[in-house]
């Protein structure tokens, strides 16, 4: 984590009451490295690693609830788990989706809307670009499209029932849409192993759609062969 993120962290602990405490993941993540080294060998350094991190991380918070009794939730919303960026036993780890019904958007006019008297939330959360850190200088939107059109696209497939044709015919690029349709599908697997959310909206996640992990080749329209998965986090 960015010394930035950090200190937006405490300062949220602070403004809420709660406690917070710092626990470094350097120790384990390199006992990790060291462990897998010889069947990794030849290997290039990628999204692997970034997982583990974020692993060791929801390790350490599952600890953390079970020791104190407590209920961990989990962080990722809505736009994340439908395109499948989030990490299996990492970020999604826990018991309860508090904002998982929210698109990225919505999260950020949440938020936006806590602070509307005092800050709550720390601005400076608000105003930097989105980013896992699990790797130096990442972004999400080197990976995804930007959040209002990802959101737009997630909004009218997910909620309107809107297909491919349709899409395209209010005016989104057919590459964007195709591309996010894809990870959508692709991203069936994880979203069966998410915690339960809030719902808020006409169409959640879980109880209110939910498809066969296994899908004919047609119907899936090739979704898991020639689309770029970048910064995919398994």
């Amino acid at each position: 984590s960015s010394t930035g993120s950090i200190e937006d962290a405490r300062a949220l602990a602070g403004h809420l009451g709660i406690a917070f405490d710092l626990i470094s993941i350097e120790l384990p993540f390199e006992a990790f490295l060291t462990s897998l080294s010889g069947v990794f060998e030849g290997k290039a350094p990628d999204v692997t690693e970034e997982n583990i991190q974020a692993r060791i991380r929801g390790t350490y918070l599952m600890a953390y609830s079970n020791k104190w009794n407590s209920l961990l939730l989990t962080t990722g919303n809505k736009s994340e788990l439908s395109v499948g960026y989030c990490t299996l036993y990492g970020d999604m780890a826990g018991g309860l989706g508090a904002i998982g019904d929210l698109l990225k958007t919505e999260v950020y006019a949440l938020a936006r809307h806590v602070n509307r008297n005092t800050e709550v939330i720390p601005w400076a959360t608000l105003e930097k670009p989105p980013s896992a850190e699990l790797r130096p200088g990442q972004k999400d939107q080197d990976s995804l499209p930007p959040y209002d059109e990802l959101d737009r696209i997630l909004r009218a497939y997910l909620v309107a029932h809107a297909d491919e044709a349709a899409l395209v015919r209010q005016g989104e690029d057919p590459a964007t849409v195709r591309r996010v349709l894809k990870l959508t599908a692709a991203a069936e697997y994880k979203r069966w192993q998410a915690p339960p959310v809030l719902k808020v909206a006409p169409v959640s996640f879980g109880i209110g759609r939910r498809l066969p992990l296994v899908r004919s080749f047609f119907e899936l329209n090739g979704a898991f062969m020639n689309v770029d998965f970048p910064g995919t986090k398994l």
